[in-house]
């Protein structure tokens, strides 16, 4: 798991996008602001870097399909590769986290004030996340929202359902809404499997990273990445 800076550099986002391939080059283009632009470059082009290299292939050989939902997975020469990542940015701070699996999800955001963070609350989160929100208030507020959604969206993304499952339809474990930094986690609708989810938030962004606990022995491989901890991120790219 590392950390991507986003913030504008014009050396930097030209090497990015240098790195990029004709079809991401033509997404580049399509964006309609510059800032999404270089968030998209920089991010996109730490992955290939970082994803080509844990796959002993050349950036040219890589390529990215997508699931149902919209989940991205990595290509080598066509064939989907036995490698799982996921990607998140928000202004100037980018997430990427690698597994032996594609039952991860991340997410990352930075914290703004002035929405009406009850009023959408109100769409996204459950009976209990929403009686805490109220009783929140300024910046609590602000952190309690952000550190809700991180959550559940790094849920979302590790389920590969996209917004197909309404995120009010369940709430984050008790003990994380009560404060710990990390806590199993069962989907309502769909009991059998367990997942593993981790508060990353620091003082730059609300942060969370969730995967699927295996159902292999303990003494077998789990398949997660090594770091579960819920201390700084490092920043390595």
């Amino acid at each position: 798991m590392f950390h991507v800076d986003l913030a504008p550099h014009a050396e930097r986002e030209a090497y990015a996008f240098s790195l990029l391939d004709d079809e991401e080059k033509a997404r580049w283009h399509r964006f309609p602001v510059p800032a999404p632009r270089r968030r998209f470059a920089l991010c996109r082009a730490a992955l290939r870097v970082n994803l080509a290299g844990r796959l002993a292939c050349s950036s040219d050989r890589l390529s990215f399909g997508y699931g149902e939902h919209g989940k991205p997975y990595a290509l080598v020469d066509g064939r989907r590769a036995e490698a799982g990542f996921n990607v998140s940015h928000c202004g100037r701070n980018g997430l990427i986290v690698f597994a032996s699996n594609d039952r991860i999800g991340i997410d990352v955001a930075e914290r703004t004030p002035g929405r009406d963070l009850d009023g959408i609350g109100s769409m996204v989160y459950g009976p209990t996340e929403r009686r805490l929100l109220s009783l929140a208030s300024g910046q609590q507020k602000v952190r309690l929202f952000y550190r809700l959604w991180s959550m559940k969206e790094a849920l979302i993304k590790a389920l590969g359902s996209g917004f197909s499952l309404n995120p009010s339809r369940f709430e984050v474990p008790g003990a994380m809404l009560q404060g710990a930094r990390s806590s199993l986690f069962r989907f309502p609708h769909a009991p059998s499997n367990s997942w593993h989810l981790i508060d990353l938030g620091e003082h730059r962004f609300a942060a969370a990273f969730a995967y699927r606990v295996p159902t292999c022995s303990p003494s077998r491989s789990t398949g997660a990445p090594d770091r579960t901890d819920a201390g700084p991120i490092p920043v390595r790219a």
